[in-house]
């Protein structure tokens, strides 16, 4: 499948382009840019054969099948409707979008189309994740109880997009939306409410630290803490009545390095009778891609459909009303 990339932002050229091309499922064919003399340099350097001076002439090119879109947050929405209404899949950066309502439109698009859009959530592709998932339905830890987060890293640069609140920015958006994804995909089931405490950056007026619970009913819990201008730092701990689960880098999984999850059972706090699962060496963009590529080509069902973005960023919505009225709120359907 021929593959095109809108624009040269870093997480694509830093880590989902080498990924994608490390796969024989999939050909990265054209980059495009507003700015062409960048572009042409990127592409050259990536050895990717065409280089466009504007998003439009790609989403022009016939051979692109399909776009992997690493736009800005508020250019997710708009440049993948673009994408469908040429003809292409989609494959877009998370968030899905700024908020539900903007999000909301890629369904008339995406059906109007006949494409289809996913959102790049490439955790959901590891095998550490994957396998930790098939521990908790196994019942070896019992029954679940709670799923606990952290992500953190520092970033205080003023003309970095993620500290730029009128385009999206903000820890929330960038890294909190993993700590939601994550115990939606551990424990299958959907919050019914959350509460938040949020503290902004006076300068940027984005979030830098987020702490938030969601309740999913019967007693199941999930909790988290990201934030912006911390110390780096990520780990997810899931506990049951019988054992634990502790992912040790959930979520920037290093390609070069084995994964390792560790499972234990009811001792006192520690791992020391933990038994280790060590995961086989593998790029969890590169298996995204292959996963993305195999469902638009129609020969894997769609897992993740446009629906499961939307449902996540409703849960974000609740989050950031909850930092406004320091309350309980309703994910609304």
């Amino acid at each position: 499948m021929k593959w095109g990339i809108l624009s040269t932002a870093k997480i694509g050229t830093e880590k989902v382009i080498p990924a994608m091309q490390e796969s024989d499922q999939l050909e990265i064919l054209a980059i495009a840019g507003r700015d062409l003399e960048k572009t042409r340099e990127v592409a050259e350097n990536m050895r990717i054969p065409r280089a466009y001076g504007s998003y439009e002439e790609l989403l022009a090119d016939p051979s692109i099948e399909a776009i992997y879109n690493p736009l800005p947050n508020h250019l997710h929405v708009e440049w993948t409707i673009k994408a469908l209404e040429a003809g292409k899949h989609v494959l877009c950066e998370k968030p899905i979008g700024l908020d539900t309502e903007d999000a909301k439109r890629l369904i008339s698009a995406r059906d109007k189309s006949g494409k289809q859009v996913l959102e790049a959530f490439m955790v959901r592709h590891h095998p550490q994740w994957l396998e930790a998932r098939k521990i908790v339905e196994s019942g070896q830890i019992g029954t679940l109880t709670t799923v606990q987060s952290i992500f953190t890293y520092f970033n205080a640069d003023p003309n970095n997009v993620r500290n730029k609140k009128d385009i999206g920015g903000g820890g929330l958006l960038d890294i909190g939306c993993y700590c939601i994804v994550g115990p939606r995909f551990i424990t299958g089931k959907e919050p019914v409410r959350v509460v938040s405490l949020m503290d902004k950056d006076p300068k940027f007026g984005t979030d830098r630290l987020v702490s938030g619970m969601l309740d999913f009913g019967s007693g199941l819990q999930a909790s988290f803490v990201c934030g912006t201008q911390s110390a780096a730092v990520q780990r997810v701990h899931i506990l049951g009545t019988e054992g634990r689960i502790e992912i040790l880098m959930p979520f920037n999984a290093v390609p070069e390095n084995e994964a390792v999850i560790r499972v234990a059972g009811q001792k006192q706090p520690g791992f020391d009778d933990a038994r280790e699962i060590k995961f086989p060496v593998c790029n969890q963009y590169t298996l995204q891609g292959e996963a993305a590529t195999a469902i638009f080509a129609g020969e894997s069902p769609v897992d993740y459909p446009i629906e499961d973005a939307i449902a996540n960023m409703q849960i974000l919505d609740a989050f950031a009303r909850s930092a406004k009225t320091g309350s309980w709120e309703m994910v609304k359907s």
